[in-house]
């Protein structure tokens, strides 16, 4: 068996993605509504927060991959250092 994912496989996973930042999103609006978990569980909406950017990069990286781009190159554009390095090495490691 292949160790390289089909090009329509990794689309579908940015799609997948996507629905979840869109999820996380969702939940973090709903229970922000809510003034007294608003106000007494801020550091935790920061948390829904990184997570919706994180899957918004994994989806753009992953988009990019489907698309034919250079692996290095799309990593370049992932916005969230810690994020970018943790690739980087886990791509030089392989």
């Amino acid at each position: 068996m292949s160790h390289r994912l089909p090009v329509a496989l990794v689309g579908a996973l940015a799609s997948e993605v996507r629905d979840l930042c869109l999820m996380i999103e969702e939940l973090a609006g709903a229970l922000a509504s809510d003034d007294y978990l608003a106000l007494n569980y801020l550091e935790q909406f920061q948390t829904f927060d990184l997570l919706a950017q994180r899957t918004t990069e994994t989806a753009n990286l992953l988009e990019r991959l489907a698309h034919g781009a250079d692996a290095e190159e799309s990593l370049a554009q992932v916005r969230l250092e810690r994020m970018q390095h943790r690739l980087r090495d886990m791509l030089k490691a392989a």
